[in-house]
């Protein structure tokens, strides 16, 4: 990857989608896709984003003062020519990390983990293979600030495959940071956060979320794996340049773009938690997410100026795909405010 190419994907992780990012690093069909003239609707938006690379989209809506809306554009299925629906299974990737977050507040309000002891006393057992591991403490952990290096980022790790053991492939590498030190966002953190859940629990974490978090809050179309789901409501998953649909991954949780917009505002308006696990949370993590895994794209967002909350899923990935995502991301935005 170029130097250019690397400065324009961490523009775009980053979110901070501009004029000028646009300009200077999109390729030039992004560009005049950005510059195009915004539709009046939102249906007609997702149908120009499937007909410039997308092959399907699904996007809830939720203004506070009216009826949630759902739409879908594009293929659920490509080879098989189902159309995209608007209650398809998706693979939501990142965005999991603020269900988990939520359940560590959750805990920690009830005491049965503290934020500040250290992976080193709930998982002693890695306390010689993880670099610090008795200095980082479970809020660095949720934080991305304990300096454990990411998983996805190593050597051996492929998008592509389920036979890794993710946690084998940071176990006895240098620490990226001191803890505490600095930012770095590491997917290991999370791995690591679910088996302790697990462990001070007794038993499953996900049995936990579903009980405290996903029961109460109505969401039957939430799941943690796509074994646990009707194969043909999952939406599939493309990469350009390739034929295959991978869906067959198993990549963690799944859910319908609605679930995920019931979750996100709970979540924002403090409803999802007591007066206490509310307190624990504000200074804990964020309230919106996005999320990539092979084939599929998510974002999750709570707009507070407009009491709005938008998930946009898109199935298809590379050759800046996730770059698209975010300009149609902000057509949309342009759309709502209009």
């Amino acid at each position: 990857m170029k130097k250019w190419q690397k400065i324009a994907l961490k523009v775009v992780l980053a979110l901070s989608i501009t004029t000028t990012s646009i300009y200077i690093f999109a390729p030039w069909e992004y560009g005049l896709y950005y510059v195009k003239p915004v539709p009046e609707t939102i249906e007609e938006e997702i149908q120009l984003a499937t007909e410039h690379g997308l092959d399907g989209m699904i996007v809830y809506v939720d203004e506070g003062n009216k009826e949630p809306r759902t739409y879908a554009s594009g293929w659920h299925n490509r080879d098989q020519k189902i159309p995209a629906y608007g209650n398809a299974l998706f693979k939501i990737a990142s965005i999991a990390k603020l269900y988990d977050a939520s359940a560590v507040a959750k805990l920690a309000a009830a005491n049965v983990l503290d934020l500040e002891k250290t992976l080193g006393s709930y998982l002693p057992e890695l306390s010689s293979r993880i670099e610090n591991a008795d200095q980082i403490t479970l809020r660095m952990m949720v934080q991305h600030r304990s300096g454990i290096p990411n998983f996805t980022d190593q050597e051996g790790f492929n998008w592509a495959s389920n036979s890794l053991d993710a946690l084998d492939l940071v176990l006895d590498k240098p620490a990226d940071f001191l803890p505490g030190e600095d930012y770095a966002y590491s997917n290991t953190n999370y791995l690591l956060l679910e088996n302790i859940m697990s462990s001070a629990l007794g038993y499953e974490y996900t049995d936990y979320i579903r009980n405290e978090i996903l029961l109460p809050l109505g969401l039957q179309d939430t799941y943690f794996s796509i074994h646990d789901v009707p194969k043909k409501e999952l939406m599939s998953g493309y990469y350009v340049g390739s034929d295959e649909d991978f869906k067959h991954l198993d990549q963690g949780y799944v859910a319908s773009a609605q679930n995920v917009g019931v979750f996100l505002r709970a979540l924002n308006d403090g409803s999802l938690f007591t007066e206490k696990e509310n307190q624990i949370y504000r200074d804990l993590y964020e309230y919106n997410h996005t999320g990539w895994v092979l084939g599929y794209s998510s974002i999750a967002r709570y707009h507070k100026d407009s009491d709005t909350v938008l998930i946009q899923f898109t199935n298809t990935t590379g050759d800046d795909r996730i770059l698209l995502t975010q300009i149609v991301y902000s057509r949309l935005l342009s759309i709502l405010h209009n």
